[in-house]
């Protein structure tokens, strides 16, 4: 596939480097001749120095014939300008970045397709979103909903006292036949091999364990999981970035008690003036005489969102040795990533991973209506549409020959999340959710195709 990114920022050139491992042919665009040139000395991708909003500049990248064009630059406006001047000239889809989440939440009254946007992503929306998801699933280290919540994914450690360890799938199936959940990965403790799990693979203590469950399987896993669910409810929030704002506004429309951490007093001021019913407090969050005053024992979730990665990992640190019962840090170094559960952080998020899993459905064969990478884990999440003419269509589960690496995670019909058995039968217009290792991803499209 010919993908066109304009914009070699840090979710640009994530972008990039994500989508050259997947083979595709990439040509990255931006007028600063330095991102352009790290780029090109660490990717096999082709880049061009020029403006995205120029036509001139959108032909000599070979616009007419891209089947991707992603507007990712740090500026609004442009984004927008480039993708509506790619669609006129060639590109088939087009997907800008922007930061007013006024255009997500209005898309379709203003009807940006017929301006030539197929796609509005905004990373600090899907950040606030993920952080209130993870906060309703208290409990989880990571989480994603299929079709507002009639499927969730939902990670967690299998501590000792987790009813199904020394168990096998197939035994803690038959022990728990009427549950609404299904592993779908596994993560052994101490190592980096993800595993899709058969009936014969056991649980372990300190396995990571990805599970899939429908309407009420949440709860289900809290009892068989030995961990004890507690509502959150008293929050605080350090940094009023774009996510800090946007997190504060949907938790106090949740009925959440907010308090957020600002040291810019005119942010901090105008955080208050927007935001009148969460508690804006103009300080340090690095310093604990402050959190202690603001009595940091008695919050049940510590989200650091600063601009900021180290500090908002040591806040974090700081909010647990202080009893918080959740902590949730936003990084931008992906590396990080293998430190969250060593250190004691619960999550860590990253804009540019959420950015890319929304993009990156688009490149799937098939008719893919979303997708999710799960963190830490060599494993995706695609959501496939079944056609009238797939391979899948009509066809019982136990009689496909489908690749070992990849599993069924769910089915959504008619808006209801079903766990599917060996017995059940594929229709035209379910939707299928798989998880599968990368090796097996393009054998797993060809059934859907």
């Amino acid at each position: 596939m010919k993908i066109i990114i304009a914009g070699a920022g840090e979710v640009g050139f994530h972008l990039a480097k994500l989508l050259s491992y997947e083979s595709q042919e990439i040509t990255l665009i931006d007028t600063k001749k330095e991102g352009l040139n790290y780029a090109s000395e660490h990717l096999d991708i082709r880049v061009l120095r020029g403006d995205s909003t120029s036509i001139s500049t959108l032909r000599e990248a070979l616009i007419e014939s891209a089947e991707l064009f992603i507007a990712v630059t740090s500026t609004e406006a442009t984004n927008i300008t480039a993708c509506v001047l790619a669609k006129q000239l060639g590109a088939k889809r087009t997907v800008a970045r922007i930061s007013n989440t006024e255009f997500i939440e209005n898309k379709e009254v203003v009807g940006f397709s017929k301006f030539g946007i197929d796609e509005l992503i905004s990373p600090e929306s899907l950040a606030a979103s993920e952080i209130e998801l993870l906060l309703n699933q208290y409990g989880f280290n990571d989480s994603f909903e299929f079709e507002d919540g009639a499927l969730t994914m939902l990670a967690l450690r299998l501590s000792r006292t987790a009813d199904f360890v020394g168990k096998t799938v197939q035994e803690a199936a038959e022990f728990y036949p009427e549950l609404h959940f299904i592993p779908i990965a596994i993560q052994r403790y101490g190592t980096q091999y993800t595993i899709i799990p058969r009936g014969d693979t056991y649980f372990k203590e300190g396995d990571k364990v990805v599970f899939m469950t429908s309407k009420g399987g949440d709860e289900e896993l809290f009892d068989l999981s030995g961990k004890v669910k507690v509502d959150i409810k008293n929050v605080m929030i350090l940094g009023g970035s774009k996510i800090g704002y946007k997190t504060a506004r949907d938790l106090c429309d949740s009925k959440f008690n907010v308090k957020i951490v600002e040291s810019r007093r005119e942010i901090a001021e105008d955080l208050a003036d927007d935001l009148p019913d969460a508690l804006v407090i103009c300080g340090d969050g690095r310093n604990v005489e402050i959190l202690d005053e603001e009595n940091i024992a008695d919050t049940d979730a510590f989200i650091a969102v600063t601009g900021n990665s180290e500090t908002n990992i040591m806040s974090c640190l700081l909010a647990k040795s202080k009893g918080v019962k959740k902590t949730i840090a936003l990084v931008e170094n992906m590396d990080y990533y293998q430190l969250s559960q060593s250190i004691g952080i619960d999550t860590l998020i990253n804009k540019k991973l959420l950015a890319a899993n929304s993009i990156f459905r688009y490149i799937r064969k098939g008719e893919v209506v979303a997708m999710t990478k799960v963190t830490n884990m060599n494993a995706e999440l695609l959501e496939f549409v079944v056609k009238k003419d797939s391979k899948i269509s009509n066809k019982k589960i136990k009689d496909l020959d489908f690749p070992r690496s990849a599993i069924f995670g769910g089915i959504i019909r008619n808006g209801e999340g079903i766990i599917p058995l060996g017995d059940f039968k594929v229709e035209s217009g379910d939707r299928v959710v798989v998880c599968c290792l990368p090796r097996s991803i393009s054998e797993v499209e060809q059934f859907f195709a």
